[in-house]
């Protein structure tokens, strides 16, 4: 699925669909999971250079992101401050915590510099920024511009729901929805609020619980869902359950004793396994690569670069938990 440029985004079964191109939101999540490998091989290493190649190119020079790319290296959108900005503060951060060479996590710092002088006005992009400086500042603690970053997703979080049924801070779930109360963990901690801390921990307790049924996940579908929505619900997306295993594992990591934290985990590694609504396996043990969606009728068997990085994201999770026990 990876070329000199980047990883294709879309697939026809295990084929890339190249004229579909790249996409600046694969190439972030390319750049977290090959950066947190913990003994990386010479492919991994060489994801960490093809991605962060690629993140420099989509920058621009007041700290926004490009987001596509066609198959000829061309540039397709505009800079902009959407997801694609927020998950490259993210695979950023991320690179410069863990990855294993001073040269790629100077490099990292230096764009994650840039990308850091800005704002988003959207929730997600903010709160995926958030976890990218959360990063950074496990290992320079006085960063400043991580740490400005930090305080202002912090500072922008909306209130939660008058609603004791519906705590949520938006009326509808959305997409990636742990990366909320993942980004107010790393936050509240990081800050030293308590309070935002325990609104995270709250918070991502409350979606764990409304997103599993009969005891296995059953994720917000690709359309979303409201207060009351019929369950299950399908075209349900591997990024869902990767979302949660995030959340779940920074919540370990500061709150312990609670076993839901690991037990998330666990749950989203047997989503993938087919402990699911469907009772289908979401990945394909010869080749590697993950569904790309569980639908009424099973699995979409189409192996795309944001499915494969989800699955691979969770269970590389999985196995950091059991080196932690």
């Amino acid at each position: 699925m990876t070329d000199d440029r980047g990883t294709f985004e879309h697939a026809e079964s295990t084929e890339p669909r190249r004229h579909h191109g790249y996409c600046t939101d694969d190439m972030a999540r390319v750049l977290v999971v090959s950066t947190r490998e913990l003994e990386p091989t010479p492919d991994v290493s060489r994801l960490v250079d093809t991605s962060l190649r690629f993140l420099t190119s989509a920058q621009s020079a007041d700290g926004r992101y490009r987001n596509r790319m066609n198959q000829h290296g061309r540039w397709e959108d505009q800079p902009s401050l959407e997801d694609c900005w927020g998950r490259s503060v993210w695979g950023l951060g991320t690179a410069a915590a863990h990855a294993d060479t001073d040269r790629t996590q100077a490099r990292a710092i230096s764009q994650f510099e840039r990308a850091a002088q800005r704002r988003s006005p959207w929730l997600r992009p903010m709160a995926f920024a958030a976890i990218g400086a959360a990063e950074l500042l496990t290992v320079r603690p006085a960063h400043p511009e991580a740490r400005a970053l930090l305080i202002a997703a912090a500072d922008s979080m909306p209130s939660d729901g008058s609603d004791a049924m519906w705590p949520w801070p938006e009326p509808t779930l959305t997409y990636a929805n742990a990366v909320i109360p993942e980004s107010l963990i790393a936050a509240g901690s990081l800050l030293q609020r308590p309070a935002v801390l325990r609104r995270g921990l709250d918070l991502l307790g409350w979606l764990l619980d409304h997103e599993t049924r009969d005891g296995h996940f059953s994720v917000t579908p690709a359309g979303g869902a409201a207060p009351g929505a019929r369950r299950p619900a399908f075209a349900q997306q591997p990024i869902e359950v990767a979302a949660l295993a995030d959340a779940c594992v920074r919540a370990a990591r500061l709150d312990g004793d609670n076993p839901a934290w690991a037990a998330g985990v666990e749950r989203a590694v047997a989503w993938f396994h087919g402990d699911n609504d469907g009772g289908h396996v979401m990945w394909d043990p010869m080749t590697g690569g993950g569904f790309d969606g569980l639908e009424a009728h099973g699995p979409n068997r189409n192996q795309g670069a944001e499915s494969t990085l989800a699955l691979l994201s969770t269970l590389q999770h999985a196995r950091s938990l059991v080196h932690a026990g």
